[in-house]
């Protein structure tokens, strides 16, 4: 009994001592640490730079009455196609009543010049007749009569102008009916049947009856900040992608570059325009949100390694090559010359070649313990 007591204990310290020696020798020997192994590609390198704005109509006219009124006919809504010329409401005119009264004066007094004038042609007509009065006595009242018929017939027409806004003699140049001055779409109308409009003048801008513009003539405007402005220029292509549409993308070509930046939230911004190429079957509405990218330098069919693997000390640049593939990774580091950055991979001018292994990221034990 007590020899297999003597062998238990025994054997219990034999197991305890070698438990802490594989512990210790553990402990003193890690495993070595393991690196993912990047391999260098061809392949083309792009810097970009993306600008935020909107889509809208090159061309956007504001519709507006020459005469001043109460909308009575509205006979377009926004989202119609209009052609020059095409009614889109119609005015009624409410004057004001001292220019009734100015009005109706005016035609009382032609009126009264007219038979004036007319019994006075009577007269030198019987007397031209009898030979009493020289032709050109009778010339000079008959030139009477009629200036006197086409001032009455003047004061009528300015009545009913007052009144109607238009008049016999202007039926087809009524400014009552408001037309569009362009073809295209119209954007909005901002006015409802009875409504009061002022009329476009030089003092007064006018209430806005519509807004018209050509939607298969659209341009994006956006802004750029002045740290990528002196990189683009007019002619460089752009590619379009819009909020509501943002499975297709859409070309252009930058027309326009602001000359002066507007401070927004402490940055200088300058506003840019570029021509957009919509295809016919696609409908851009105007105002949709757009981002414009726009490739500022390219490379291509170059050397491109993960910008990640990279080792910068003072001005050089270091990539570690892996020289052995054993159970311990072992690694030499080199100078390379670098390129063009897109900020996840960099061009590598010299210094390694496609064929070479380079040190990656490090991986996790867990990670490394599933391999």
């Amino acid at each position: 009994m007590k020899k297999a007591k003597r062998i238990i204990f025994i054997t219990v310290i034999a197991v305890m001592l070698v438990g802490t020696f594989t512990f210790l020798w553990k402990k003193a020997n890690p495993p070595k640490d393991q690196f993912e192994v990047v391999a260098p590609k061809v392949g083309n390198i792009e810097r970009k730079t993306i600008a935020t704005g909107k889509i809208e109509p090159r061309n956007e006219v504001l519709i507006k009455p020459q005469i001043s009124g109460i909308i009575t006919e509205i006979y377009k809504q926004a989202g119609d196609k209009v052609t020059a010329g095409e009614i889109i409401a119609k005015v009624k005119v409410i004057p004001e009543m001292v220019q009734i009264n100015s009005a109706e004066s005016r035609l009382n007094q032609a009126s009264i010049t007219l038979e004036q004038a007319q019994d006075d042609f009577s007269r030198v007509n019987k007397l031209y007749n009898s030979g009493v009065v020289s032709k050109e006595d009778f010339l000079k009242s008959q030139f009477q009569l009629k200036k006197a018929k086409e001032d009455k017939e003047n004061a009528q027409d300015a009545l009913t102008i007052i009144r109607e806004g238009i008049s016999k003699k202007s039926a087809s140049y009524s400014t009552t009916q408001i037309r569009s001055t362009i073809s295209g779409t119209i954007l909005d109308v901002p006015v409802k049947v009875g409504n009061s409009v002022i009329q476009s003048n030089t003092f007064n801008d006018g209430t806005t009856i519509a807004s018209v513009a050509n939607l298969r003539d659209m341009i994006f405007k956006g802004k750029i900040d002045e740290t990528e402005v002196g990189k683009i220029k007019e002619n460089m292509p752009i590619a379009l992608t819009l909020g509501a549409l943002q499975d297709k993308k859409f070309d252009a070509i930058l027309e326009y570059i602001s000359p002066k930046g507007v401070e927004e939230n402490g940055a200088i911004l300058f506003e840019i325009k570029a021509a957009a190429k919509i295809p016919e079957h696609i409908f851009v509405r105007a105002g949709y949100s757009a981002n414009a990218e726009i490739i500022l330098d390219k490379r291509e069919k170059v050397i491109t390694i993960p910008e990640s693997v990279v080792e910068f000390v003072n001005d050089t640049s270091y990539v570690n090559v892996l020289k052995s593939t054993g159970k311990e990774q072992l690694f030499e580091k080199k100078a390379v010359k670098l390129g063009l950055s897109d900020g996840i991979n960099i061009e590598v001018k010299s210094g390694i070649t496609t064929k070479d292994k380079l040190k990656g990221a490090l991986i996790k034990k867990d990670e490394a313990k599933k391999q």
